[in-house]
């Protein structure tokens, strides 16, 4: 064997083993890619959370781990938090309203005429907020019925309500009212079907109120979920989701078929953003958030 041949195979040796590593290499590169494709949701539907779901987690800890679950937003915040949602390259989907000498929350809010006042205050500068912030979408309430009337409850929520409309129209920010079931969470709460919702919305006649659909809640007063997103998205902006009962997992440990409700949804053009809020049984709060999205994600 001559010396030249034995250099030859040597250096034949040296480049096998380095093609190896570049071959081991790329595979490993390949992997870490096919994990994120994994990861990554389908595009179809723009996922948020609501922060009050984890009270154990922090706000700066639960935008570290969005991406990596598929979330774009996480809501029900304060403008005060923005600042830390832009860090991390999120946004809210759904901004929290005011809360004013008790007033704006569930039970006391758009439905009394004497309230009106002050919330309109309250709410024309959170609207400027929002929109300073390149956000859309800002809660409202019913209130309670405390002996009001639906009849009556409509009128005065379409009065206050229009007070706010030139200077939404104006930023392009939507007042979503949420319907919630006054059954076995929000007892009294008046806008607690969607047909007091839709002529709530008929009756202030602009694209910049709209409703929160909470599927969650709605399956508990009324049922037929897909029927009506089907009939009148129009009027929704926003969507939650929940595990009924029990406003758990929205996986087989509960009654409503996810999957079929978002296919409804994407199927009607929508959008917007559909939040998970439901509050995690077990001890893995994120993987069940993870699966959440996974579920919604037709």
């Amino acid at each position: 064997m001559s010396t030249a041949n034995s250099i030859t195979r040597r250096d034949a040796l040296k480049a096998s083993a380095a093609l190896v590593a570049v071959t081991a290499t790329a595979i490993a590169s390949r992997l870490s890619a096919a994990d994120e494709a994994a990861a990554a949701t389908k595009g179809r539907v723009n996922h948020s959370v609501c922060k009050w779901c984890y009270p154990k987690i922090s706000l700066e800890d639960l935008c570290r781990s969005a991406k990596s679950i598929g979330l774009s937003s996480i809501e029900l915040l304060q403008p005060s938090d923005f600042p830390t949602l832009k860090r991390h390259g999120l946004t809210c989907a759904m901004v929290s309203g005011p809360s004013v000498k008790g007033l704006g929350g569930i039970t006391k809010a758009f439905n009394r005429v004497e309230h009106h006042d002050t919330l309109v205050e309250a709410y024309l500068g959170y609207i400027d907020q929002v929109a300073d912030a390149g956000m859309t979408n800002l809660i409202c309430f019913s209130g309670n019925r405390a002996g009001l009337s639906d009849e009556k409850g409509l009128e005065n929520c379409a009065t206050g309500v229009k007070r706010l409309m030139a200077r939404a129209e104006e930023k392009k920010v939507t007042i979503c009212m949420e319907l919630l079931n006054s059954r076995v969470d929000h007892a009294d709460y008046q806008c607690d079907h969607s047909a007091w919702g839709i002529e709530l919305c008929k009756r202030v006649g602009s694209d910049r109120f709209k409703l929160l659909y909470d599927i969650y809640h709605m399956q508990i007063m009324e049922g037929d979920v897909i029927a009506t997103i089907r009939r009148s998205h129009q009027y929704f902006a926003h969507y939650h989701t929940g595990g009924v009962p029990g406003r758990n997992e929205i996986d087989e440990t509960q009654e409503l078929h996810y999957p079929a409700i978002m296919k409804a949804i994407v199927d009607t053009g929508f959008k917007g953003h559909v939040s998970q809020e439901f509050i995690p049984k077990r001890p893995d709060a994120l993987g069940s958030l993870k699966q959440g999205v996974q579920i919604c994600d037709v």
